[in-house]
């Protein structure tokens, strides 16, 4: 499955997305909150190696089972690129004011939800920068993101039902729940999740049948 167009050429790939929204403001159903940081998201690229190899601690990755050897994480990072390249996934380095090396990662790609075509979405933030509303703003500027480029399918995210962190996320992010669910993160691991869901695009509305009522 291939998705619509890349962010921008690849000889502009050091170029940033502006994700700054102002505080109270209403976007994807949610409320914007003021204590939310400004972020930026940037196109994964080659020196965002290190970025992931911050990423791979136990806390940040039990929701994939757990950290990877270095290999992995090499192969991880190679992976991210070459979706990019062929417009089959978009991962991207979060960064805020004073810290261009990036303070988490944030990103989405084609998704099977019961048969049907979807996107799913995931994203980590470093333990240090927590508390800062980075992880919702980052999503909301990645949502954005993916109705620049004509994305419509419906988002998906599910984080485990016993991590509220990653539930409040969500919810402030827009997203609607849709229940539980036993979903596989990869090949032999089962986690018991949440699944919440968000439109790039508004539902179109039935338009409502005018009934003639006879005069009296």
């Amino acid at each position: 499955m291939r998705l619509p167009l890349e962010f921008a050429p690849r000889s502009d790939r050091n170029r940033t997305l502006d994700a700054r929204v102002k505080p109270d403001a209403h976007v994807g159903g949610g409320w914007f909150d003021e204590r939310m940081t400004d972020v930026e998201l940037h196109p994964w690229a080659e020196d965002d190696l290190d970025l992931l190899r911050r990423a791979n601690t136990h806390e940040l990755m039990d929701q994939l089972g757990g950290p990877e050897n270095d290999e992995q994480v090499q192969a991880r990072h190679e992976r991210y690129l070459r979706m990019w390249r062929e417009g089959t996934g978009w991962q991207f380095r979060v960064t805020i004011p004073g810290h261009p090396e990036g303070v988490g990662i944030v990103g989405y790609w084609p998704h099977d939800w019961h048969g049907e075509p979807a996107l799913e979405s995931g994203w980590s933030i470093e333990s240090e920068y927590r508390g800062r509303g980075i992880a919702p703003a980052a999503v909301i500027a990645m949502l954005d993101a993916a109705r620049a480029v004509g994305a419509t399918l419906p988002v998906h995210a599910y984080p485990r039902v016993d991590n509220p962190a990653s539930n409040a996320v969500c919810r402030k992010a827009g997203f609607r729940l849709l229940g539980e669910e036993e979903f596989e993160v990869k090949p032999g691991v089962v986690l018991h999740t949440n699944d919440w869901v968000v439109d790039l695009v508004e539902p179109a509305v039935e338009p409502v049948e005018r009934v003639e009522f006879p005069r009296a």
